[in-house]
């Protein structure tokens, strides 16, 4: 590789932190050269992308990997993107010369690997994960799929050095499905730790989906798949990686799976019975459990049930036995554990399941709109004589209407009109471009302490937040929320940067987490933030919570002016 650097081409080097959406940093290593951009205009170049999170045991074995590969080295680059790593990850892929290193703020790895997407150069993308090592030929297996122009993903495999039995089970379980995969011309299902996509389809489907901690990657196989296009399995693409050693971590992650595996099957309920990865027999033992559990529960005061217990145990031993001989073939000192790993694997997959269901229902949507609908009626109809002394008071007050409607943004960005209580003089926005100098938050959003233009009784129905009363009417239309983001003004939401955007996903609310912290004391990236947290862990449960943390809030009176 020539001694070009980055510093010589600062069009490239300097507009990465542009590309990177949502990054606090995006820094190249100052050493690595402009070699690769010169050569990724061509079709065959390759760009690695590892998102990192606290993964300094394991980084440097990755990247000395990714060092040794079979391909020319100027036909790739290697991104590695630090998660908001607390320990030395960063600082250790800074040391590899030909490596650009991006730092981002703690996301997820959905997030990491669409930063290392949108800053990539080249029109091959692969992914690999921090604790995996890919063998010397990995890039060039991985890529070979491609010559196909009809491809578009391409999958490779695990394989481990470890000698744990566990982690040697973990291996057998892939090695079955590697089997399975096989035998198929197209697949559906690819996993991020050695996966490969065209940089174009990758960008043009938005990437993987950021409120998905886990399997994002099948959920992103799966659309598209079910555009109709083409995913191959690449068996000669090998990473080895250092698999769970322990039940308990076995355990932990496969409830994990289960639980986030609800929210992926109820985008593709296609998929629930039947992809290329997961064998059949594992969906219905993980049914089975389920299904022993209940009625080992219902034996307890039915005994006559505990026949109906024996023959779903008998029936689960039956799926299992083709995953029992494979071990055993393969590895017959495994063979005695494998039943109780097997019954452990259903167990935890189950649960987890039960659980995401569970979770599903308190995030429902009619759920929250019932509660809506219940929560307005009941609001408007205990704060109705409070209303009518609001709308004397400000009649008496200053000459105006009682009510103030505003154009703002609702679900997906749709305009509405936003109901409150007259606040300010009647000609407070003709006169906004006198006083938003004196704003104390950087533009485009503004608060103004001591605005002239606030009414008397206006002042005391902003201290306590009275002025949103009426945007009961809102809730009950079906425009807002009792809970959700901020409603923004139109004028604003134009000058959002694309990452902003994601918090018009949701109906806005009358509170919300911007509402019961600091109000409207926040800057447009600090409140961004709190409400795409809320979007991204929504549950019924936390908008009861922060329906009880708004009236502390009002009462305390921050940022409310």
């Amino acid at each position: 590789m020539s001694d070009c650097h980055c510093e010589e081409h600062p069009e490239r080097s300097g507009g990465l932190r542009r590309a990177v959406e949502g990054c606090d940093e995006a820094i190249p290593n100052p050493r690595f050269g402009d070699c690769f951009a010169q050569d990724a205009r061509n079709d065959t170049a390759v760009s690695v992308i590892i998102p990192a999170y606290n993964a300094a045991a394991t980084i440097a074995d990755c990247l000395n990997a990714l060092a040794r590969q079979t391909i020319a080295r100027a036909q790739y680059e290697i991104i590695v993107v630090d998660d908001g790593s607390t320990d030395a990850t960063r600082a250790l892929a800074e040391k590899f010369p030909d490596v650009r290193v991006l730092a981002t703020t703690h996301r997820g790895a959905a997030a990491a690997r669409n930063s290392g997407a949108r800053a990539a150069r080249g029109a091959i993308l692969l992914f690999t994960d921090a604790d995996c090592a890919p063998t010397e030929n990995w890039i060039d297996a991985m890529r070979a799929p491609f010559a196909d122009p009809n491809v578009v993903g391409a999958k490779g495999v695990y394989r481990t050095r470890q000698r744990e039995r566990v982690a040697r089970f973990v291996q057998l379980e892939y090695a079955e499905k590697y089997a399975r995969m096989s035998r198929a011309a197209t697949i559906d299902f690819i996993d991020t730790y050695s996966a490969a996509y065209r940089r174009d389809i990758f960008l043009a489907n938005a990437g993987f989906d950021e409120t998905l901690p886990v399997a994002e990657d099948q959920e992103f196989s799966f659309r598209l798949a079910k555009q109709g296009r083409r995913l191959v399995f690449a068996p000669q693409a090998v990473v080895f990686h250092r698999h769970v050693t322990t039940l308990g971590a076995y355990v932990r992650r496969k409830f994990r799976i289960g639980y986030w595996k609800v929210r992926v099957h109820a985008r593709h309920p296609d998929k629930v019975w039947r992809d290329s990865h997961t064998p059949t027999t594992l969906k219905w033992q993980t049914v089975l459990w389920l299904a022993i559990l209940a009625g080992m529960s219902a034996a307890l005061v039915v005994p006559m049930l505990w026949g109906w217990v024996a023959l779903l145990a008998a029936i689960f031993f039956v799926s299992a036995l083709p995953l029992l001989v494979f071990v055993a073939r393969r590895d017959p000192a495994l063979a005695l554990v494998a039943l109780p790993l097997i019954v452990a694997r259903a167990g935890a997959l189950g649960t987890g399941l039960l659980a995401g269901l569970l979770g599903e229902i308190a995030r429902s949507a009619r759920l929250k709109r019932a509660v809506d609908i219940v929560g307005a009626l009941t609001g408007l109809i205990v704060s109705a004589p409070l209303m009518l002394l609001i709308a004397l008071a400000i009649k008496l007050d200053s000459p105006g209407p009682v009510f103030f409607t505003q154009v703002r943004a609702g679900k997906d960005g749709a305009p509405f009109r936003i109901i409150k209580f007259r606040s300010m003089v009647r000609d407070a926005e003709a006169r906004l471009d006198a006083v938003i100098a004196q704003s104390q938050l950087p533009p485009p959003v503004f608060k103004i302490p001591n605005d002239p233009r606030v009414t008397r009784v206006g002042r005391v129905l902003r201290r306590l937040s009275l002025d949103e009363l009426p945007q009961f009417v809102n809730v009950l239309k079906g425009e807002m929320s009792l809970v959700g983001p901020r409603p923004e003004e139109t004028r604003i939401v134009a000058l959002y940067d694309a990452w902003h955007r994601r918090r018009l996903a949701v109906k806005p609310g009358m509170t919300g987490p911007m509402q019961t912290r600091a109000r409207g004391a926040l800057s447009l990236d600090e409140r961004a933030r709190l409400e795409l947290d809320y979007i991204e862990h929504y549950s019924i449960g936390q908008d009861f919570l922060l329906l009880c943390r708004t009236l502390p809030a009002v009462l305390r009176g921050q940022g409310a002016y």
